[in-house]
């Protein structure tokens, strides 16, 4: 699993948040928890496979924000109370 990070330019308010989410989805249908925020700037999602940020660049850029960066990092899901 991979989790990645976006930053984002233009974003001002939820309604701007549920653009980039839907834009995520759009690409990627079996993201997980695709969430974005317009005070931090960025949004994130979970996914088992590959992700091409480059095709999220241009989704995004579409919609009329500005793809800022893109990081992929390796993702474990966290165990329930950390014990199993």
């Amino acid at each position: 699993m991979n989790k990645v990070t976006l930053k984002i330019e233009g974003m001002a308010c939820p309604m701007c948040e549920s653009h980039i989410t839907d834009a995520i989805r759009k690409i990627y249908s079996n993201a997980k928890e695709v969430k974005a925020s317009h005070t931090k700037k960025e949004a994130s999602f979970i996914i088992d496979n590959e992700v091409d940020l480059s095709m999220i660049k241009d989704a995004i850029d579409k919609t009329g924000y500005k793809y800022i960066d893109g990081k992929i990092e390796p993702y474990e899901k966290k165990k329930l109370f950390g014990l199993f």
